[in-house]
């Protein structure tokens, strides 16, 4: 099922965690209408960095991927609110300063470990993004400067 034009259902669901356990990942119609506004939301993404394809490395999680995989029951991947990704060619710095730059309309945006870049929706359909932008590493969490 696509949930945009250059993302599916299956892409935004996708854990290497849970397809090596077999883990059940499917999200519910709730979740389904979430990971519709983050597909919209990585369709602005990906103009942001110049169309290049964003290759996910996590979205929507069940509660025994995001168990698996460590995260905290909040986390906005449980609803299908938040995506992890990378993008070939760029530093996962840069991504981020090109969302900022080109005012895509985030939640919250996060360097994680210089590794890759965490984005969400927020967890409400209509609210305001809160426009948040954080790293987290070794160091701890802080505002992304």
């Amino acid at each position: 099922m696509n949930l945009s034009p250059h993302f599916t259902l299956a892409e935004l669901t996708y854990s290497r965690i849970g397809s090596h356990n077999n883990f059940d990942n499917t999200p519910n119609d709730f979740e389904i209408q979430n990971l519709h506004r983050l597909a919209a939301l990585l369709e602005k993404v990906r103009i942001a960095v110049g169309n290049k394809p964003i290759n996910i490395n996590s979205g929507f999680r069940s509660k025994q991927v995001n168990d698996a995989v460590g995260s905290k029951d909040s986390s906005q991947h449980r609803t299908g609110c938040a995506a992890d990704f990378h993008v070939v060619g760029m530093t996962p710095r840069e991504v981020v300063e090109a969302c900022i730059d080109a005012k895509v309309p985030f939640d919250q945006i996060i360097l994680e470990y210089d590794q890759w870049v965490h984005i969400s929706v927020p967890s409400i359909p209509d609210a305001k993004p809160r426009n948040s932008r954080l790293i987290i590493d070794l160091l701890g969490t802080r505002i992304f400067s």
